[in-house]
């Protein structure tokens, strides 16, 4: 309860300085506290009420309360009383959107946590396996686990020209190999040690494991570890790729740091509302972080000058700010009527194979600013709330949020599951709710389908062959 108590008191401290210091219309200044009001009802039910572990809703908590609270009050903060402001873009601030961008996370939020509730109550815990069972399977899981390694070291071949490429290329300049064959490897070859590492894990919890069994069992957890971080470090992927890999093993090593509602919630919170924006203060100051130690006014000079709001005006935060674009794109063009989804649910099929392939949502919103604002980068963030009103207008908003619902209710009958497999895929997709609430959907949703494949599939197929061909012995022919 006192962690609790600590977590509402940081978050709603929080809020009340927001609110207190957004100098704002009152028409504007409402419409924002509205929406603070539904997600601190939100929050209050997530820490306080709900029984059931949910790492989804804690990331959708910490999520909406940076990108669609905190970021967009910063920027009407620091535009609305310029006479031209405008976003890193070049897309002007205009109140109007901002009041229609809130109305639709209103309803996204609503609708969302209706269907929520309302489906999780259909999720039952089912009981663990015996302790005979858990022993059963702890040979095919190192097993499984030391074929990972040797796969690692084919994929480590295969990929090594691919490796050197992403660690001498700048991230400015497109890489040579296809958005497919980037997708392959990234996403799916380059995950599978995880699996290996989840697998291995489930060695060391079994009881009665001995010496030599403990030996080998750690000596392939190291492997694994090293192959994972040779394909997965921040010289070869971004950040919103590893953090869900990195908070994954956390989970699984240390379970105690996220291992209930209010643990995740003040994690991310902390991480993504404290750590971060402060991270950004000392990057965007003109004193080093010793100066600042040892002098700490140094710390509220660098306030005053607007390095926090600089921090928030960054594309890093552009999402609340797009859904107004969005808006105003179906203002002038119409709805897309699903059209622009097909991009994401078929992401698989190469445009040369399909040269009217629809563009990402996010490439749509890029295009726009670039023909009419003058702008210089297509490639930009859409969350699933503008996902939703491009394609079928606020019927889509709601559908996405009904999609949502469904979605993660659905992964936490995954995280309840006896299958360790399933628990890691479903706490991984946790994390990555980050990315795929930020947008644009086409990303988040093939990046996480590879890692599926990665996580979850191909260990699976691994495990079936492997059994098939060990266990039963097929290859031995039988005695006439």
């Amino acid at each position: 309860m006192l962690l609790r108590n600590i977590f509402i008191f940081i978050y709603l401290l929080s809020t009340l300085i927001l609110f207190a210091t957004f100098d704002a219309t009152i028409e504007l200044w409402f419409a924002f506290f509205g929406n603070a009001i539904i997600l601190t009802f939100i929050t209050y039910y997530h820490i306080f009420i709900e029984k059931k572990y949910s790492p989804f809703l804690s990331t959708y908590i910490v999520f909406s309360y940076l990108f669609f609270l905190v970021a967009p009050i910063v920027q009407a903060g620091v535009l609305a009383p310029l006479a031209n402001g405008e976003f890193d873009h070049f897309f002007p601030y205009k109140e109007d959107l901002f009041l229609k961008t809130n109305g639709l996370v209103a309803i996204f939020h609503i609708v969302f946590f209706l269907f929520y509730v309302a489906l999780k109550g259909y999720i039952k815990n089912k009981p663990r396996s015996s302790q005979v069972n858990l022993q059963k399977r702890k040979g095919k899981e190192l097993r499984t686990s030391f074929i990972i390694i040797i796969i690692s070291v084919f994929i480590a071949i295969i990929g090594f020209p691919f490796l050197l490429d992403e660690y001498a290329r700048p991230e400015y300049i497109t890489s040579t190999y296809s958005p497919g064959v980037q997708l392959v490897l990234k996403k799916i070859l380059f995950v599978i040690p995880l699996a290996g590492i989840v697998l291995i894990k489930t060695v060391f919890d079994r009881r009665q494991l001995s010496t030599q069994g403990w030996f080998i069992a750690a000596v392939t957890l190291m492997a694994l570890l090293l192959a994972l971080f040779f394909f997965k470090n921040p010289l070869v992927e971004k950040r919103n790729a590893l953090g869900p890999i990195y908070f994954l093993l956390i989970f699984l090593f240390f379970p105690r740091i996220l291992n209930s509602n209010v643990k995740m919630s003040l994690t991310f919170f902390v991480i993504m509302i404290v750590f971060f924006p402060l991270l950004q203060i000392i990057t965007h100051s003109d004193y080093g972080l010793g100066e600042m130690i040892q002098n700490p006014s140094l710390f509220t000079n660098v306030i005053d000058k607007g390095s926090l709001s600089k921090g928030f005006m960054s594309l890093n935060y552009d999402a609340f700010c797009n859904i107004g674009i969005v808006i105003e794109i179906v203002e002038q063009r119409g709805l897309f009527w699903g059209e622009q989804l097909l991009s994401a649910f078929l992401f698989f099929i190469p445009r040369g194979l399909w040269p009217g392939k629809p563009d990402s949502s996010g490439l749509i919103v890029g295009n726009y600013l670039i023909e009419d604002y003058d702008y210089y980068f297509a490639n930009l963030s859409n969350p699933l709330v503008s996902e939703g009103y491009m394609n079928f207008g606020i019927v889509g908003v709601v559908i996405m949020a009904i999609a949502l619902a469904v979605t993660i209710v659905y992964f936490m009958t995954w995280l309840v599951s006896n299958d360790v497999l399933k628990r890691a895929t479903a706490f991984y997709f946790a994390v990555h709710l980050l990315f795929l609430l930020r947008g644009d959907f086409t990303n988040g949703y093939s990046y996480f389908v590879g890692t599926l494949i990665g996580l979850y599939i191909l260990p699976k197929l691994i495990i079936y062959t492997s059994s098939l061909f060990i266990d039963s012995n097929v290859w031995i022919q039988k005695k006439a």
